[in-house]
């Protein structure tokens, strides 16, 4: 009946790369902000999953991004935990210590982080915030990451999904493109602008006949409106994440106000980038 009888996600090399990250930035921030008395420093979820994971590589249990952040060490003053699925909210319930500093939360996380925490994460309040989007789809709105860039003392590693978004709009012809498609990815980008950063005529013979551009554009145009929009000042060059057919994935994506943060994910993801050219 523990865990152990549980079907756990099984996760590729390039998810235990990406977790690989965010110990190494959680732990240099916390190492940071704990010299800092008067501050307090809380790590978010908005996708925790079960808490365990399988390696597809070696089937091997590989801890999640919750028990990640939780053997980092100086300790986050707060954790909070939040997905969706009943089942992995009470899967990571399971493997949780009783701890006070541990919150987890049933629902959608576009409303808990706007009504529930990010009211914690006030800067004047002298508290500042970690927070990881790492979902399979488009699943986080604009809305919560505008939010977040406005309120100073919070920093996001996102999962830009870009395999989701090319198979959701992404298509060589745009008019299949459902409305039930397009309203997901205007919520995910903020307004309707996705649609001419997604398709350009340009090198076309006519004006009229739209195609589609390649992923390092489009997140690019996402990067600028986290600059320009959410007012972050800070957003790292992104990492692309690659299945073993060398696919494109998702990117992972950083942004901050501040600069010591900044540097660190900018090291952090050149170390995976040389990795990528051996």
């Amino acid at each position: 009946m523990g865990r152990r009888t549980r079907k756990l996600d099984e996760i590729g090399a390039w998810s235990e790369i990406k977790l690989e990250i965010i110990r190494k930035y959680a732990a240099a921030y916390s190492t940071i902000l704990a010299k800092q008395p008067r501050l307090q420093h809380i790590y978010v979820d908005a996708f925790c999953g079960a808490g365990i994971h399988i390696s597809r590589e070696t089937g091997q249990l590989v801890p999640g991004s919750p028990l990640v952040a939780l053997g980092v060490k100086p300790r986050f003053h707060e954790y909070h935990f939040i997905d969706l699925s009943k089942t992995k909210v009470l899967a990571l319930c399971e493997v949780l210590k009783d701890d006070p500093t541990v919150s987890v939360y049933l629902g959608d996380c576009n409303d808990i982080l706007l009504k529930q925490i990010l009211p914690r994460c006030r800067y004047d309040d002298f508290r500042r915030a970690l927070w990881l989007l790492d979902p399979c789809g488009l699943d986080y709105r604009w809305s919560v990451v505008e939010a977040a860039g406005h309120e100073c003392g919070v920093e996001l590693f996102m999962n830009f999904p870009i395999m989701a978004i090319n198979r959701d709009v992404g298509r060589r012809d745009p008019s299949t493109v459902t409305a039930g498609a397009k309203q997901r990815m205007e919520q995910f980008w903020g307004d309707g602008s996705w649609w001419d950063v997604m398709y350009s005529s340009d090198g076309t013979l006519f004006p009229e006949l739209l195609r589609k551009v390649e992923g390092p554009r489009i997140v690019e145009a996402y990067c600028r409106r986290l600059k320009e929009v959410a007012g972050f000042l800070y957003v790292a060059q992104p990492l692309l994440m690659t299945n073993p057919a060398n696919a494109p994935l998702y990117y992972i994506v950083f942004a901050s106000h501040n600069q010591t943060g900044m540097n660190i994910a900018d090291a952090i993801f050149r170390k995976y980038r040389a990795q990528d050219r051996k």
